[in-house]
């Protein structure tokens, strides 16, 4: 773990900012992080330190040989001379100016508590530092950079030739962990340091230099000393800490301790008894594992499961701090300020352990220096168990402390040094090599996230053709290839998974004709290297990569550099120093970072949600929500609906459907049952007593119980109640002799249970505490002496069936029946589903009649992740939706201006801002929609229907979002900017706050929303409800309906003949039309004359302004207009939502683009989009449909219509015959009828007569059919018939 502290230089800005600046001393700390658990059973949270820190100086006592630096720029700028506020000397130090990469180092002469650092300029000069890193060390050796909790950091890289640039970040560099210097060489600025750090040895190397003169510095370090005792462990040794008595039994329990660890494996603790009582805190691969077992039963080794995890490549070689805490079954977990809280399982709370408790290991008892488990290698200081110090007394020798092997009182420095490659397209490091023909080795351990990258390559032979040796990785697989000019390469693979962030040893060899690799000590594999000359006798090694000039010479060249760590490198069994490399002229590398490795896991903690699996590479994680049910960059949002009414919005009727209740909130996703009865969509959840159930033999000191147990939990089944409009659930009781109240004092004889486990004596259709039944309320009870027909006490059947509809009360959890144990006494219950309908949120409203105004909510919880959807109507010019502020952050939505949306956030280093600008005025007084969200990987806004604003997260950048005051909710803290107008809906995070109480004890703000068009039932079928001054118009464009509120299914008819004017628009109105018959519509058209025919019943004419004739028609479009050559917006739109049901013969002039379609659909002149398929659509029922079964080709001396199809010809042939021909007279008759009308009205020809064919039925998702022909054949009686 390593921590890196950022200094924000944005303060917040806008409105709720703040700013504090002094004149000489400008001080920046960071505040504290809010502790917020998880909605879980174990939480995760990140603990801030103690607050009682140390301040005392530690620079200014230290000797001059406790400075260091890389360079000076002359001997009076000696690093001896970088003490704050002194003037002596050159007034500071001052690296030299060829120096591309200073440091300055100072050695504390102990390890101490650091707890704040301060920097200044170099005295009388124009010199200083506007940017540096901070790095510490135990042994001046091994660094490691200080990071801040909330940052995801790049590092820091290193190459030959790097500068130091003016005024920005160096060249050379990626971001990485820094603090905001100086701007001067007077003022002081100092950093209090969120955490504090234990080491002995700091280096501060600048990264951005004064913008006037050159790096100048002069600082001080705050802290203090602290009590250190330490014990080290060589993996073969162990402390016993052994009881007074033969066992000791706690409920009480604290260990604490501090280790460094050399290795991914070792016990740390470990104390068991012989009734199976056990405690054992270890590493594995290097994460800290607790087992915890307070029970009696003896448990076998192999069953001990971990029950808390926590940290990540904790085998770094650097300090991690440990706490237990443990109250009976209560359990704190710490690791690095990170804590879990869990229960202990079972039913013991105390901790029985026989003799003894052992540190670094287990030993078998008798066998000192053997071990059960892989022991611990590294070092443990202050260590704590119930307020014992174990080294302490270790070290004095106290009789309760047992040594096993060789345990050292001092903290031993690991001799490896470690390199990291930082970037998979630019690292390398070059290392010439002495190679002798047949004969090389290399020997390393890298550990890395990235599942593919080269690590190394090599040019073994140049005559009598080029040959190359490279390791990659592949898929987190070795691949070895042996790469030749002439010839085929031969290649092998070897290791599984070996990008999983852990270390991993290789070695590979080339002796004699043979290629060895050895991956993590396992069965090593080999390629023949016949035909190798000996033509080679030095060469260069490329680890990591290779330079732009030289990766010619690799033909096989991978896409991808490595980018991870290296350490313990041996180049034929020689090792290479690190350290030396650096300072060698002879090396060349680009892109690294010695002393270090810079690793981070990035899945911890795990900011993936709803049980999203967190997958990472070097510089990015990712969430896969595969099988979660929700989607998004962190599986933040539901891809199910949140209702059974939402999914009937989609097109869906009544089955089975998975809806998540609360969005993005803690509960699961689960299945339900929709039903669409009239008006209204019923949710319906069962439960495990359905059918009626018989019952006799009971008494009210025995009643016949039953417990319900529904499809779905307990906390789903309140979440749908409460967001309910309605709830109601049926109790059907059937008795005889069955009393459900005593006659004598009412007691009641049968009762039931609430949700909440209440005990309930009200039945069906009453109110909550009154012990009556429904046909008391109705009055027809069977004996008007009694309340419920059961209580008249007849040996018959009486019925007391009523249904339960108060939804604080449901649903039912367990009924109790209790008088059926007499002669002839005998009851049939019968449980109905909880049936709910309606949305009791959605038109939940407030409105603002005062800028000054707001209703206030508790904290927004957005450290992580938050989505806020609402929706507003107002006729202000500007207005604050919602703000939130914290110490530093903030967040806001605002209408700023008639047609913007900005949503803004900051996280400490200046404010992101997201912004959508409408076509449209936002202020017309209309419901509009907004929907943001953010979260660590990016954040989002979306209004109405318009482009959703996107913005990705920096890797870099601070990702909790920390807030602390109210939230203010149309308006701001300030009373300024607010919002004027509705907001119903407001939902965060799946919740919906309630605006409407709210508004009722606030001034300025009423609740609900004036207006018509707050009822959902306003406009139906999907229309737009449009406010007038004295009510509402329905907006029915965009639907297949017409009429006050779009109920109606109606024929909207447009002609435009005239580029120059507008389309004419004409809507015949014969009832409704959308009543899923078959409708006949024949529209012909000669000049300006129009007349249009519905069925046989409507017959409508209308006249066209003058205009020139219709140009030539190039497409028939059957269904959705999608654009593409349909110019007219308003065609398009009316158009856009397409044509659900069936279509039958379809004619165009002389064209039949329907049967084109089904026929030809493989033609050049026909685009079929979507599914198109024949079908018999039912019985046509129309007489003007067509009812035979001739082709659209026929002609209409074929036609006969009647009202259905032929019957088969086993039915009688008489009754057939003469159906036949009553049927063909008269549709004779109506047709010589129609067509002397016709002409009588015209005068002209009558229309060719109808066209004969089968009835299809395309498919019910709305596909548009598109057929492309020649529709104007010359003839002078041209007509258009559009269906």
């Amino acid at each position: 773990m390593t921590a890196v502290y950022k200094q924000s230089a944005s303060p917040m800005s806008g409105r709720g900012a703040a700013a504090l600046q002094e004149k000489e001393v400008a001080f920046n700390s960071l505040p504290a992080e809010n502790k917020r658990p998880l909605r879980i059973s174990i939480s995760h949270r990140f603990q801030r330190p103690q607050t009682d820190y140390c301040e005392e100086p530690l620079v200014a006592s230290l000797p001059p040989t406790s400075f260091r630096s890389s360079s000076k720029s002359y001997d009076k700028a000696a690093p001896y001379f970088a003490k704050l506020n002194r003037r002596d000397g050159g007034g500071g130090w001052s690296p030299n100016r060829e120096d591309h990469q200073p440091w300055l180092q100072l050695d504390l002469r102990d390890r101490l508590k650091v707890t704040a650092i301060a920097t200044q300029g170099r005295w009388g000069s124009s010199d200083w530092v506007s940017r540096y890193q901070l790095q510490y060390s135990d042994s001046g050796r091994t660094w490691r950079p200080y990071r801040q909790e909330d940052v995801i950091w790049r590092r820091k890289p290193s190459h030959r030739g790097a500068r130091l640039c003016q005024g920005e970040l160096p060249c050379q560099l990626e971001q990485m962990p820094t603090f905001t210097g100086n701007t001067d060489a007077d003022t002081v600025v100092q950093h209090k340091l969120p955490h504090s750090i234990r080491t002995r040895y700091l280096r501060l190397p600048p990264l951005e230099k004064s913008p006037k003169g050159e790096a100048g510095l002069r600082l001080e370090v705050y802290g203090c000393t602290y009590k250190s005792d330490v014990a080290d462990f060589d993996g073969r040794s162990a402390l016993l800490y052994r009881f007074n008595q033969k066992s000791t039994s706690t409920v009480k329990d604290v260990i604490s301790l501090r280790f460094r660890s050399h290795q991914a494996e070792g016990v740390l603790v470990h104390g068991e008894g012989q009734r199976g009582d056990f405690l054992t805190l270890e590493i594995q691969r290097g994460r800290l594992l607790l087992h915890l077992n307070l029970d009696d039963a003896k448990l076998q080794s192999s069953g001990r499961s971990a029950l808390l995890m926590l940290g990540s490549l904790l085998d770094d070689h650097h300090w991690h701090s440990v706490q237990i805490e443990r109250f009976n079954k209560h359990v704190n977990f710490t690791v690095d300020g990170h804590t879990q809280h869990f229960r202990s399982p079972g039913q013991e709370d105390t901790l029985e352990i026989d003799y003894e408790l052992s540190f670094g290991g287990i030993p078998l008892p008798g066998k000192p220096g053997t071990f059960l488990h892989e022991n611990f290698h590294g070092c443990i200081e202050n260590l704590n168990y119930n307020g014992v110090n174990v080294i302490d007394m270790a070290k004095r020798r106290k009789p309760q402390i047992y040594t096993v092997g060789n345990v050292t009182f001092s903290c031993s420095e690991s001799a490896s040094v470690t390199v990291t490659f930082l970037s998979s397209s630019s690292s390398f490091l070059a290392l010439p090599v002495e190679y002798r023909t047949e004969d090389l080795s290399i020997r390393l351990q890298f550990r890395t996230w990235n599942q593919e990258g080269l690590l190394f390559s090599v040019q073994l032979s140049r005559d009598p053709d080029l040959v190359n040796l490279l390791l990659q990785l592949r898929q987190a697989r070795l691949l070895l290839t042996l790469s030749r000019e002439q010839l085929h390469s031969a290649q092998v693979f070897s290791g599984q998974n070996l990008s999983d962030g852990q270390w991993h040893s290789i070695a590979v060899q080339v002796k004699g004709q043979k290629l060895t690799l050895n991956v993590d000590n396992q069965k090593p594999v080999t390629l023949e290297t016949r035909g190798l000359s000996n033509t080679v006798q030095k060469t260069t090694i490329y680890f990591g990569g290779c330079p732009v000039s030289q990766s010619g010479f690799i033909r096989e060249n991978p896409d991808r550099g490595y980018q991870g760590c290296f350490r313990l490198l041996f180049i034929n069994n020689h090792p290479v120093n690190f350290l030396q490399v650096q300072q060698d002229s002879l090396a060349n590398f680009s892109q690294i970072s010695f002393d270090v490795c810079n690793i981070q896991d990035r899945c911890l903690p795990n900011l993936c949600e709803h049980g999203g699996q967190c997958i990472q590479s070097w510089e990015q994680f990712y969430c896969d929500c595969t099988g979660t049910g929700y989607t998004g960059a962190t599986c933040h949002n539901s891809i199910y609906e949140r209702s059974c009414e939402a999914f009937r919005k989609t097109g869906s009727q009544s089955g089975v459907f998975t809806i998540d209740l609360d969005g993005s909130g803690p509960l699961e996703h689960t299945q339900v049952n929709c039903t669409v009865a009239e008006d209204k969509v019923w949710t319906v959840v069962g439960h495990d007593h359905m059918r009626p159930i018989d019952i006799q033999g009971s008494t009210p000191r025995s009643p016949f119980a039953f417990i319900f147990n529904y499809t779905i939990s307990q906390y789903h089944l309140r979440s749908l109640v409460a967001s309910s409009e309605h709830c109601q659930q049926e109790v059907k009781y059937l008795c005889r002799k069955s009393r459900l109240f005593d006659n004598w004092d009412g007691t009641p004889l049968s009762w039931w249970l609430d949700r909440d486990g209440v005990k309930r004596t009200y039945w069906g259709g009453y109110l909550p505490g009154v012990q009556q039944c429904s046909c008391s309320l109705d009055g027809n009870c069977r004996d008007m002496n009694y309340f419920c027909n059961c209580d008249a006490d007849q040996d018959t059947w009486a019925n007391d069936t009523g249904v339960l509809s108060y939804k604080d009360h449901l649903p039912l959890s367990e009924i109790a029946i209790g008088d059926t144990n007499r002669t002839s006494s005998q009851a049939v219950l019968q449980i109905g589903p909880l049936r709910c309908y309606g949305d009791r949120f959605f038109w939940n409203s407030a409105s603002f009649y005062q800028e000054s105004s707001y209703l206030h909510f508790p904290t927004l919880q957005a450290e992580l992740s938050v989505d806020i959807s609402l929706f507003f109507k107002t006729s202000a010019l500007s207005g604050v939706f919602l703000e939130n502020l914290g110490v530093r952050d903030f967040v806001r939505l605002e209408l700023s201006s008639p047609s913007t949306v900005n949503f803004t956030f900051e996280l400490g280093d200046g404010p992101v801002i997201l912004t959508v600008r409408s076509p449209v005025a936002l202020n017309d007084r209309q419901w509009h929609y907004i929907r943001v969200e953010r979260n660590v990987r990016e954040a989002s806004l979306q209004v109405d229907t318009l482009p959703l604003e996107l913005k990705e997260a920096p890797s870099e950048r601070p990702y909790r979002l920390q807030l602390s005051s109210q939230l203010f909710v149309g308006g701001t803290a300030s009373r300024q900017w607010g919002f004027l107008g509705c907001l119903r809906a407001l939902t965060i995070n799946g919740v919906t706050l309630d605006l409407y109480e709210r508004a009722k004890t606030t001034p300025g703000v009423n609740s609900g929303c004036p207006g018509h068009c707050s009822s959902d039932s306003a406009c139906h079928n999907g229309g737009r409800c449009v406010e007038e001054r004295s009510g509402y118009t329905c907006d029915c464009t965009q639907t297949a309906f017409d009429g006050p509120n779009c109920r109606t299914g109606s024929l909207q008819i447009r002609y435009k003949l005239n580029q120059e004017k507008g389309p004419e628009v004409f809507s015949p109105k014969p009832a409704g039309l959308a009543d899923g018959r078959f409708h006949w519509v024949k529209i012909s058209r000669k000049g300006q004359e129009l007349l249009v025919q519905i069925d046989s019943t409507i017959t409508q004419q209308y006249s066209l302004s003058p205009s020139p004739a219709l140009s030539p028609v190039r497409t028939v479009i059957l269904g959705r207009i999608q654009g593409g050559d349909v110019t007219d917006k308003a065609l398009v739109q009316a158009g856009s939502r397409g044509f659900i049901g069936c279509f039958s013969s379809v004619q165009f002039n002389q064209a039949y683009p329907l049967k084109e379609a089904l026929q030809n659909s493989q033609s050049p002149l026909v685009t079929v989009i979507g599914r198109l398929e024949a079908s018999s659509c039912g019985t046509i029922s129309s007489p003007n449909t067509l009812t035979d079964t001739h082709t659209l080709s026929d002609d209409s001396a074929k036609s006969s219509r009647g009202n259905g199809p032929l019957k088969k010809a086993d039915q009688n042939d008489l009754a057939l015959i003469g159906g036949l021909v009553a049927a063909v007279v008269f549709i004779t008759l109506c047709a010589l009828a129609i067509i002397i009308r016709f002409l009588y009205r015209h005068r002209q020809t009558p229309p060719p007569s109808g066209i004969t064919g089968k009835t299809h039925r395309p498919s019910m998702e709305r596909p548009p059919y598109r057929t492309e022909m020649d529709l104007h054949k010359p003839h002078h009686d041209s007509k258009e018939y559009y269906i």
